[in-house]
This record gives structure tokens, sequence and C-alpha cells, in this order.
């Protein structure tokens, strides 16, 4: 896939399928939408379009709103390099940019730049200033400026229509199954291995700690989870724990600790990409460290077990 951040490095072609969206999490939902670009593509013989925006619209247009995000951008784009897709145009989305109508975008970005002949949407799809652009400003549009709109149905799972916010609202309620199934993969983060307080070394399980650095990663909901960690080419699994320490020291500050299975390295300072696979179980607050000791003993057990390891 080649990624364009610059429109005036993307030649023109009206041979063109895309679709244009924020896609955070890049979800099951979404892949319906690009399986459908790909389909049309193939069929007709034109090249496929994915049109997103950086940074997130909400970013820039509700400075107050708690954004937390399903990928950052970096993810979003390698989440996309594996659907198929041949090009990906990065609009710089700015406040200047969010003043465009829908019909200044269409013309002046999708017509003009980069070409159109058709516009695969999902059942949803709202673009433009204050979000005034739909299926029927899209059509209307289309007739005049000679491009056809397509519209994918929506997916859902067990009855379920999927989306961003309710992958959100699942992970944030720690129903990660619910999260994983929706997204077509197991949800994750990446986070630089920094020193902690050594103190899982001291009870006999040493543990990486984790510094996520963009501030709108979405992080679940507090509690143990079994993990497939990678770094560098190489795999691990553990157990992770995201939380705030409570039988130690509960000072409001975010922790996550993994504790990896058959691992004895050096990880200080290296990058680890982190899969959660299961939820195991709420943190909670022990009484003492043999309590402590007996439970995370439990949990390794048991990730084990869902791991398959």
């Amino acid at each position: 896939m080649r990624v364009f951040r610059n429109l005036d490095e993307i030649s023109r072609n009206n041979g063109t399928v895309l679709t244009v969206g924020t896609f955070d999490g890049v979800h099951l939902g979404h892949k319906h939408i690009f399986d459908k670009i790909l389909e049309t593509a193939d069929q007709k013989n034109m090249r496929s379009v994915v049109v997103t925006f950086h940074p997130h619209p909400r970013i820039v247009v509700s400075k107050n709103y708690d954004l937390k995000l399903l990928t950052t951008f970096d993810e979003k784009v390698e989440a996309l390099s594996k659907t198929g897709i041949d090009n990906l145009v990065v609009v710089n989305f700015n406040y200047e940019f969010s003043k465009l109508t829908s019909r200044q975008f269409i013309e002046e970005y999708l017509v003009n730049k980069i070409g159109l002949s058709e516009f695969v949407i999902g059942h949803d799809h709202k673009f433009g200033k204050d979000r005034g652009g739909d299926e029927n400003t899209l059509k209307e549009l289309g007739a005049k400026l000679n491009f056809k709109v397509v519209t994918v149905n929506p997916v859902d799972v067990d009855s379920e229509l999927i989306s961003s916010t309710k992958i959100r609202n699942a992970l944030g309620s720690g129903n990660l199954f619910l999260a994983n199934k929706f997204l077509g993969r197991y949800y994750s983060f990446e986070g630089k291995v920094v020193k902690g307080a050594t103190r899982g070394r001291i009870l006999g399980f040493p543990t990486a700690n984790l510094n996520i650095e963009n501030e709108y990663k979405l992080i679940p909901k507090a509690g143990v989870y079994a993990v497939k960690c990678k770094f560098k080419n190489e795999i691990v699994y553990g157990v992770m724990n995201i939380g705030y320490r409570p039988t130690f020291v509960d000072d409001g500050e975010l922790s996550l600790e993994a504790h990896l299975f058959d691992f004895d390295g050096n990880l200080y300072g290296e990058l680890l990409k982190v899969e959660l696979v299961k939820r195991l179980r709420d943190e909670k607050k022990f009484n003492s460290k043999e309590e402590l000791i007996y439970q995370i003993e439990h949990d390794k057990r048991l990730a084990i077990r869902e791991l398959g390891k």
C-alpha cells in the first residue's frame, strides 16, 4: 500500500474507487467497505483508494472532548496495509479544513485532485462541515460531478451492529471478548519498557512496565489480562495487570505491567506491542504479600491455559 501525505503526490485518475473516513479501529465493519472497494476495483480495473484524516477531527473541532482512540495513526496505517487497498491518502485535518462544506471537499479534493468514478460509503456516512454531508448529499453531487455512490450495508455480530463507539464502550467496561470480536483481531497497544519499582521481581514475578506515549490511546478497564507480546522479531506470552496497584500504593497513576513467561532478557528501552487475548479478572487489593503472590500464581496458570501455552 502506498501512503500519500500530500495530495500533490498522487496522480489524478478518474478510474478510482474510494472511500473516506477516520476508520478508528479498522474494525470488521470498515473491512466490509474495503472489501467492496477491492471487489469493484478488480472487476472494473480501477485503483483502490482510502482517504483518511490526521489528526483525528475531534482533536481539532472539539477541544474539550475526551477523545480515546482505538488506533493511533501508525496503528491505523498498519491495519489498513493488511486490507489489500492500493493507496492511502492522508489529509491534514486542521481548523481551516474543518470549515470546508461537503461539496467543497468532494469537488476540490476527491474529484479535482484524486479523481473519482465510484464512492463507497457505510450506511451512516457523514462528512464535511458539521458533518452536514450524507448519502443523499453524495448522490446529488455524484449526479452533477459524474461519479457513482455505492452504500454498503451495516455489519452485525450476533445481531448487534459494529461501530467504533461500541468497541470503545466494550473496552471501557471490561468486555474484551466483544471488542475483539468486533475488531476481528486482538485489541493492542504499544509502549516503551521503562524502569518500575521492581516490586514484581521482589515477589518472584518480574514485570515489564510500559509507558504509552500517545495520550489519546484508549487503555481498557483496569484488570488482569492474558497477553501476547511482540518486540523486534520475537513473540512472548504473559499476564498483564492494568491498574493502580492498590495493594502497594494508590496514587491514582495508571500502570501497565506485564509478566512474561519463559523470558529473562533485558527489555528496558524496547518497544513492546501487547495484544490482549483474554480478560481474566478485575484488579483488587490484597491484605498481604502472601495473598498477592498466591493470586499471581493463579493468574499465571489461568493465562497459560487460556493462551494454550
